[in-house]
């Protein structure tokens, strides 16, 4: 091999960075799947959670929302990178505002307040 000539280097399925890898493209087809089912495209925010615990927090261009939690931050990052979803470092406010929800999320954030259910 000269100097001028590069090698891409398969990693091996075992590997950490294989593994990483095939975690981060099931979690872009997950984002993908919402995305398509809510006006082909869409917005996230990586929150964290805890220490192994990050969440994605995704809303459609029709307002719908969802989440997903994953281990590692940078493996959020990069599956919302991979799906072609705008990345948002905080929750804006017009962003929060486009945010539909339902009669169901209300009694779960509400409780028992205004007559949600408990549980």
């Amino acid at each position: 091999m000269t100097d001028t000539e590069t090698t891409t280097a398969t990693p091996d399925p075992g590997s950490p960075d294989a593994r990483v890898e095939r975690q981060v493209r099931r979690i872009a087809k997950h984002i993908e799947r919402f995305t398509a089912a809510h006006g082909g495209g869409g917005d996230a925010i990586v929150e964290y959670v805890g220490r192994d615990a990050t969440r994605i927090v995704l809303v459609g261009t029709d307002g719908a929302w969802g989440d997903q939690v994953v281990r590692d931050p940078d493996i959020a990052r990069a599956a919302i990178a991979k799906a072609g979803v705008t990345l948002h470092e905080e929750f804006p406010n017009d962003l929060a505002a486009k945010v539909r929800t339902t009669k169901y999320e209300w009694s779960r954030m509400a409780g028992l307040q205004l007559g949600g259910t408990q549980g």
